[in-house]
């Protein structure tokens, strides 16, 4: 058994996973020790500049500095630090990779938009049932990028990262509260080409099933099942109909500030992106139900994602 230390440090927020890895002769199965988040918007306004903001760095490195504190308290010995979108799109990213080399003494991993998409299906589907040969599309839907990730038992059989995301369409479109018409469709817009993009790579068309991870997709799916608070029990392995999703993501896009915030399951700093985030998932999840001629007709929210890839990943 290895005591693993996994961090995803994303456009909204940067994770935390300390586990013990065991492989009992087999794939490597993770037991929880430690799972932590903080929203630190770490993109804020990284699609206007092309930097990453001062202040937004300085929230980063206090949440990396108490990261670096539980890795040392739960011993664990091996680490590794993934940044995504926000870090990809930064001109001023070696600022970044200091300061958390700095403080954590390892360095940090700019992956690229594929690294992300494997990583993210590594994550889902070693906690979901296995479908044989069945392909599965794992969609990853973050505050910079989305990744779209078509896979079987075998593995992945196509990805491809595009740079929409929450935090990139609340900053570019939504800014109104609630966002107006013309915002909607214009946001709307950017999500289809996005989509069509990724469909260029990925054979949308030949997926059975649609999974979908982080923090939007998760949050949605406690909108539509009405939860009393946030609950990664309630919401991990959920299967809900197309159109309680998209319902969901319809009530939350047109949602103002205030009644997002009073949401039980709402978290602080998802309160905002939110919308952007529904709007992404619904016109997936409407893209999927027309390209496979009605054959998905639910999606799947898993709790597990690219940060249970990156533990696996040094396991």
């Amino acid at each position: 058994m290895t005591r693993v230390a996994a961090i995803d440090c994303g456009t909204n927020s940067i994770r935390l996973l300390i586990a013990d890895a065991a492989t009992d002769g087999g794939a490597p199965r993770l037991g929880d020790i430690v799972r932590e988040m903080r929203v630190v918007r770490l993109g804020q306004g990284v699609d206007a500049t092309g930097e990453l903001a001062q202040e937004a760095l300085d929230r980063t490195f206090a949440a990396a500095q108490d990261y670096a504190g539980l890795i040392r308290r739960h011993g664990a010995g091996k680490v590794r630090f993934v940044a995504t979108s926000a870090t990809r799109d930064a001109r001023n990213r070696r600022v970044f990779v200091d300061g958390i080399r700095g403080i954590l003494g390892v360095e940090p991993e700019v992956i690229t938009g594929d690294e992300e998409a494997a990583l993210s299906f590594a994550g889902a589907s070693s906690v979901l049932p296995s479908r044989g040969a069945d392909p599965v599309l794992v969609v990853d839907l973050g505050g910079g990028s989305t990744e779209f990730v078509l896979g079987d038992a075998g593995g992945v059989i196509a990805a491809k990262s595009v740079d929409v995301g929450c935090v990139r369409m609340t900053e570019r479109h939504l800014r109104s509260d609630p966002p107006t018409a013309d915002q909607i469709a214009a946001a709307e817009a950017d999500v289809d080409a996005a989509i069509s993009e990724a469909a260029l790579l990925v054979p949308l068309e030949r997926a059975t099933a649609v999974v979908g991870v982080a923090g939007s997709v998760t949050t949605i799916t406690a909108h539509a099942l009405r939860l009393p608070e946030y609950s990664p029990a309630a919401i991990h392995g959920s299967e809900l109909s197309l159109a309680a999703v998209r319902q969901a993501c319809t009530e939350l896009l047109g949602m103002s500030r205030a009644e997002r915030a009073a949401l039980p399951y709402m978290h602080p700093g998802r309160v905002d992106v939110i919308g952007a985030g529904a709007l992404i998932w619904r016109r997936v999840l409407e893209r999927l139900a027309d390209v496979t001629d009605g054959r998905i007709t639910t999606a799947v929210a898993s709790e597990h994602d690219i940060l249970d890839g990156i533990a696996l990943s040094i396991s």
